[in-house]
């Protein structure tokens, strides 16, 4: 009785140490200050969904625990960097994925890659890095023009006049992203337009219906974003052939990667997360800058000043940003790569 005794207090001591370790509530990322996941599976998606938004869910975060928090994406932590300063002091130069990359990939079902360090995995990004230089480089004057549009479109309007800042800047994010990947094919508005449609029913599953897993409970939801990722991937493979068969003077990110000898299948793919989180990310980066500059006019008559004394009356050239000074280099540069790169740095 005794001995048995002794091995029942042993074993629920033993469970009761397990069930504590293993309960998620109790676990917090690498001992990073931070959030403890509030469900096993979902991690803080929940504490995300509460804030609104995840610009208001980061900002929340950093305010209780400092310029460096932890956080958990369903059974997975994430390292939140809330300063330049120490962005700089853990960026990884030879790091091979992208954490946003790399779940952007698995929502859509694609190859995340090969791994840290091999040969294949330090070719694919060497060739994406140079796909963006290439594309920026070469079709600089191409998102000047579309941007110049929109600014005369704005100009034409009275000032009384209500602005729907989201749709236009949604709208050039979409002309100016497509264009930039995939070439003059979708200068065509009709064109951008059915790309519009299906990456908006792709963009909010992945960033509602599977996070949630509401997708699976709805075969109408599920038929929708399987047929618009069918289509998008379609109208992808039907550009690539395009442009192997096209000789084109006008540089494309597909361009560049067919040149890197990446197999069609990688090219597509790439191409894919290229145009879905450039488009989403470009879009708000704009948005939000407008509206913090429409709020401030003495930020808008420096940069305008600045902007008049490096370029004069001619137009702003890649080769000129450089010398501007930082404030309207940064916006400048931020907002041209993001157009065609769609990611930046964690917690910013």
């Amino acid at each position: 009785m005794l001995d048995f005794a002794i091995f029942a207090v042993t074993f629920v001591i033993i469970l009761v140490g397990a069930v504590i370790y293993l309960y998620p509530s109790s676990r917090r990322a690498s001992g990073i200050p931070g959030l403890n996941p509030t469900e096993e599976k979902d991690g803080n998606l929940q504490d995300l969904i509460d804030k609104g938004s995840l610009h208001e869910f980061l900002v929340g975060l950093h305010d209780q625990f400092g310029p460096v928090a932890s956080f958990w994406f369903g059974r997975r932590p994430v390292l939140s960097l809330g300063s330049p300063d120490h962005l700089k002091q853990h960026i990884n130069p030879n790091r091979t994925t992208d954490s946003f990359e790399t779940m952007l990939k698995s929502l859509l079902g694609y190859q995340a890659g090969s791994g840290d360090g091999t040969a294949e995995a330090l070719m694919r990004k060497k060739a994406y890095e140079n796909a963006v230089n290439t594309t920026l480089q070469n079709n600089f004057p191409l998102l000047m023009k579309l941007a110049d549009e929109l600014v005369g479109k704005w100009q034409s309007y009275p000032e009384s006049q209500h602005m729907p800042l989201c749709a236009h800047l949604l709208g050039l994010a979409m002309k100016a992203v497509s264009q930039l990947a995939m070439g003059s094919r979708f200068s065509d508005d009709a064109e951008v337009i059915r790309f519009r449609k299906n990456h908006e029913t792709i963009w909010s599953e992945i960033g509602r219906g599977y996070l949630d897993g509401s997708m699976e409970k709805s075969s109408n939801r599920k038929g929708r974003y399987e047929s618009a990722l069918a289509e998008m991937e379609s109208v992808l493979k039907s550009v690539l052939k395009e442009r192997k068969d096209l000789c084109s003077g006008q540089a494309t990110f597909m361009d560049s990667l067919l040149q890197a000898n990446l197999t069609e299948r990688q090219v597509m793919e790439d191409a894919m997360v290229f145009i879905l989180a450039g488009c989403a990310i470009t879009a708000n980066l704009c948005i939000w800058a407008v509206h913090f500059l429409s709020t401030a006019k003495e930020v808008q008559e420096k940069m305008l000043q600045e902007l008049v004394e490096v370029t004069g009356e001619e137009p702003v050239t890649l080769d000129k940003i450089p010398q501007l000074k930082p404030l309207s280099s940064m916006l400048l540069v931020w907002h041209f790569r993001m157009q065609i790169h769609g990611h930046c740095p964690t917690g910013l």
